[in-house]
């Protein structure tokens, strides 16, 4: 009696810290906004808290945190605002996640991003990268009920692609990714951007990470550890 097969992977990518070096523009946007409302001290390193969290959380946090009396629909605005200018000029490709992304395509394989930033500043961050033409599926925690660490944006994408979500690998840089990847049911190759001691074990609960990230990551690597199925 033949075994039933699971279908071969589809791929998932988080986009900021993953595909693209996205972060020092959102920590300029991120600094330019909170500038706006006395705010004058907002380093690199308060930024590095936020990574992998979507845009919406980080500065209901920061708010709070702030006293800002401004709405959060008002800072999400302004903020996606100053990214979207920023973005516009100067993104840049991993490397080797454009080389992943080339080769997976002429495999076939299915693929989305999935991405806690504005569906404006995914759409803004593909086109300038000329990601768009691989990756035209994509979602933004703006279209899900809740971001990373919930698994929604995961989901949501392997809905649109019409695929199963074990059937899935996610590629991811931060912690919340790693977790909400595995909520929803997933694979995960971590690539983490900033990494501290306490994420660790975090990390490690990946199926595959490369523990240096980006100067680590090799898209063969990758390659030669996704199987053709599960």
């Amino acid at each position: 009696m033949e075994i039933p097969r699971v279908p071969a992977p589809s791929v998932l990518f988080d986009l900021d810290g993953t595909l693209v070096d996205s972060e020092p523009n959102y920590y300029e946007a991120g600094r330019r906004l909170l500038t706006r409302y006395g705010v004058r001290d907002f380093s690199w390193e308060d930024h590095t808290r936020f990574i992998g969290i979507g845009t919406r959380e980080t500065l209901t946090v920061l708010r709070a945190e702030y006293g800002i009396e401004a709405p959060v629909d008002e800072l999400l605005a302004g903020k996606n605002a100053l990214y979207l200018e920023l973005a516009g000029t100067s993104t840049t490709v991993f490397p080797e996640m454009r080389t992943l992304v080339e080769q997976l395509h002429g495999r076939g394989v299915p693929m989305a991003v999935a991405s806690g930033s504005s569906r404006a500043a995914i759409a803004a961050t593909l086109a300038v990268t000329g990601l768009e033409a691989y990756l035209p599926v994509y979602v933004s925690a703006e279209e899900v009920a809740q971001g990373k660490p919930a698994p929604d944006v995961f989901l949501e994408a392997a809905r649109r692609l019409g695929v199963e979500p074990g059937s899935c690998v996610v590629l991811e840089d931060a912690v919340p990714g790693v977790v909400a990847a595995h909520a929803a049911g997933m694979h995960c190759v971590a690539v983490p951007y900033a990494r501290a001691a306490e994420e660790t074990a975090a990390f490690g609960e990946a199926e595959l990470l490369f523990p240096g990230g980006q100067a680590e990551f090799t898209a063969s690597a990758v390659l030669d550890w996704l199987p053709t199925e599960w």
